[in-house]
């Protein structure tokens, strides 16, 4: 059994991995590069060739993890792609937006540079189209949590809870080994326990070998404090300067679970009852996704939903669809609530919110989600005073606010415990983490649980014994 290591090797995004086993090479996740200074590796050549790939299992529908499938099926691969069922819906709508914004910035880019006399880095054309990604759907396979499925005689991977957004997974992967049974684990994304909308993390009872991320393996969420506390908090405040807040929001499980918090602030009168955007096409259709798969969320969110608890939280926000209706928001007079993605500002309307806001000492940035090395939005959250966006530098006056606490990673904590269930797997292996994040979890796993820990790097091949 061989293992390689296509991708978020001591960083975060780009999550891919190939097995071979059993005959089979099996491919795990295939995700953008989403981070500056890894973004080449987007146009350069699949490390593995695609027509020789089995079949492709997808943890969950985020643009780290299912990003480059289309690219993958336009170069050949043309095998099945196993997920859950809502994971079908999500990632297909994530693809097609990824190459819908491709196909918008290579115009915009070109015009640009031309304006400007200079060349881009990348060629003058779309990573891969949306024809590129509508054609990937038909390869999809869905299936549900708990079952089985069959990869070939000797090879099944059965789907667990992972937590993290609609549908995400953790997997299980058995495969026949001369004369023995060996189970290899890649837990996908872990959630935090007790967070809106999806079920806890489900805890793996045995693994030979573990695949695990490490994305906040240095730091717990803990110490961020109570989030709607700091919601209200960051709001107030802003109202007070006169200024708005700006969210860069991920579409899928962070714009419901934001519209949820800020229901209940105004139903509480915690805060002011301000008008409230989601500039996001995405997050809406992503939110209609969610309401076709009640089965996939926690019990009270199935509770909350035969009471009408969402449905009316959703009424109490602006969806924003035109590019028109955009532009407009920025000229509304008076505090606004603003959420647009893409939710590390690499991307999509949040840019020109930003334009419009981060050289206003009134208004605040406020980011709830992770910021990967090197993208616009970890340039901002880490006190740059001055960012480059649409080619202009700009200077940084707003004030600038974070919430990890709103992570639909878990912390620390949330990671010791879950690979603490596992029982004494012969080798872990870190990845989806900056190098700091996976080298101090691998040192808290070998001491509290004796495990034999590695954190790979990127292209590297191990043999499972």
């Amino acid at each position: 059994m061989q293992l390689q290591f296509l991708g978020a090797n001591q960083q975060v995004t780009g999550s891919s991995y190939l097995l071979e086993v059993a005959g089979k090479r099996i491919m795990i996740d295939h995700g953008m590069f989403q981070e500056r200074r890894y973004q080449e590796r987007n146009w350069e050549p699949c490390p593995v060739s695609p027509k020789s790939v089995d079949v492709l299992l997808l943890t969950h529908a985020h643009l780290d993890h299912c990003g480059l499938i289309p690219k993958l099926v336009r170069d050949g691969f043309n095998g099945r792609i196993v997920t859950t069922e809502p994971s079908v819906e999500l990632a297909q709508l994530v693809m097609n937006d990824s190459a819908r914004i491709q196909e918008e910035d290579i115009k915009y880019k070109q015009k640009r540079h031309r304006k400007e006399g200079r060349k881009s880095r990348y060629p003058y054309e779309p990573l891969y189209t949306i024809e590129d990604a509508q054609r990937v759907e038909k390869r999809f396979n869905p299936t549900g949590f708990d079952t089985p499925v069959s990869l070939s005689g000797d090879l099944s991977v059965t789907y667990r809870r992972a937590g993290h957004i609609l549908g995400a997974a953790t997997l299980e992967i058995e495969a026949k080994h001369n004369g023995s049974t060996k189970r290899i684990v890649f837990s996908g994304d872990v959630g935090q326990d007790d967070m809106p909308i999806v079920p806890d993390p489900q805890p793996v009872d045995a693994a030979d070998y573990v695949v695990m991320e490490s994305t906040y393996g240095d730091r717990d969420h803990k110490d961020a404090g109570n989030v709607q506390d700091k919601l209200a908090d960051v709001i107030n405040d802003t109202v007070k300067r006169g200024g708005n807040i700006v969210i860069p929001t991920f579409a899928i499980e962070r714009a419901q679970e934001l519209i949820l918090h800020l229901t209940e602030l105004k139903l509480a009168g915690r805060i002011p009852l301000l008008p409230t955007f989601l500039d996001s096409p995405m997050a809406a259709n992503a939110t209609e996704i969610f309401l076709r798969h009640p089965d996939y969320m926690d019990a009270e969110m199935r509770g909350q939903l035969s009471r009408g608890r969402f449905s009316n939280a959703w009424h109490n926000v602006h969806l924003v669809r035109t590019v028109d209706g955009s532009k407009s928001i920025n000229t509304i007079r008076g505090s606004a609530i603003i959420m647009a993605g893409s939710g590390m500002c690499t991307g999509g309307r949040i840019k020109h919110h930003l334009v419009a806001n981060i050289g206003r000492k009134e208004s605040t940035i406020l980011f709830v989600g992770y910021q990967s090395v090197g993208t616009l939005g970890r340039r901002i959250r880490d006190g740059e005073l001055k960012v480059r966006i649409f080619g202009v530098p700009r200077d940084v006056l707003a004030k600038i606010e974070s919430i990890d606490g709103f992570s639909a990673h878990g912390d620390r904590e949330d990671l010791l415990r879950w690979i603490g269930t596992v029982n004494q797997p012969r080798r872990v292996f870190l990845t989806h983490g900056d190098k700091q994040a996976a080298d101090n979890l691998a040192d808290e796993i070998t001491q509290q649980h004796g495990y034999d820990t590695h954190v790979p790097a990127y292209l590297e091949r191990v043999t499972l014994d």
